[in-house]
């Protein structure tokens, strides 16, 4: 529940995959949210637990582990698994597995708020051509992309059954700056990031809710309404890097990156042939 004396304000926070690329992001910016962030992640971190934080390394394939993770957490932030297209062995242990374990830990200690790092990659074989919400078919581009779609169909399971709200944010491309002509499209800053992840963790009767991770980008595919329902503004936009951007070489018509909004993921494995 919120802090009595902050509305937007919970007692403790957990942060999986803290130790990644927008774990590391969040593990500062999440601090005003909680009076204690629990990190966890299955690499080391540093530095070494801070003040209101809590550092509690977890495998999300370990069931027994995830269960005691999640003990007086008040909301989950779930970054952790595989962020990248794998074997499916890989993505298995980590995406699926550790999904699975996390909503059961979730049900066990009665928290009812998360909020999933789901991924373009859910739609990533439509065409960069088409404009599409959050309710359109799901077209994964890999097994990384089959693996954030089954995690959306465990969050609605586990709301279905057990009333434990998600917010599934189908993260476009979160850097410092957009590296490419598709990430004018997908880019997602920080800032923004930071604004969506609050939204989602603070609005009250989100069910399952679907969004995008996108900032307020000139030419865009994704139709990010139901993140306006949750007060989701972004403030920040890819346009001031077009000229950077397109200074680059241009990319044959017949690049996945290109084409797909899923980009060079439509185009990797298969694996072990």
């Amino acid at each position: 529940m919120p802090n009595s004396q902050t509305p937007n304000k919970l007692h403790r926070i957990l942060l999986t995959g803290a130790a990644g690329g927008l774990g590391k992001v969040l593990r500062e910016r999440l601090q005003p949210y909680a009076d204690v962030l629990r990190l966890s992640d299955i690499a080391g971190m540093a530095p070494a637990a801070g003040p209101h934080e809590e550092v509690v390394p977890c495998d999300l394939s370990d069931k027994q582990a995830v269960d005691a993770l999640l003990a007086d957490c008040d909301a989950i932030v779930h970054l952790g698994g595989v962020s990248v297209e794998r074997p499916f062995e890989e993505i298995l242990e980590a995406n699926i597995r550790g999904i699975f374990h996390v909503y059961e830990a979730a049900r066990r200690h009665d928290v009812k708020r998360v909020v999933f790092a789901s991924s373009n990659h859910v739609i990533g074989f439509y065409k960069q051509d088409e404009h599409i919400d959050a309710h359109a078919h799901r077209r994964p581009d890999g097994y990384y992309g089959l693996s954030k779609s089954f995690g959306e169909d465990m969050a609605q399971f586990y709301f279905d059954r057990y009333g434990i709200e998600t917010v599934s944010i189908r993260i476009g491309s979160s850097f410092p700056e957009p590296l490419n002509r598709r990430m004018m499209s997908s880019w997602l800053s920080y800032r923004d990031l930071t604004t969506l992840i609050e939204k989602c963790l603070f609005t009250p009767d989100v069910k399952h809710t679907v969004v995008y991770g996108m900032s307020d980008n000139k030419v865009v595919w994704w139709d990010n309404s139901a993140a306006a329902k949750l007060g989701f503004a972004p403030q920040d936009s890819s346009e001031p890097f077009r000229e950077k951007v397109e200074a680059q070489p241009p990319v044959a018509p017949t690049d996945p990156n290109a084409i797909y909004q899923g980009g060079a993921f439509t185009a990797q494995g298969p694996f072990g042939d």
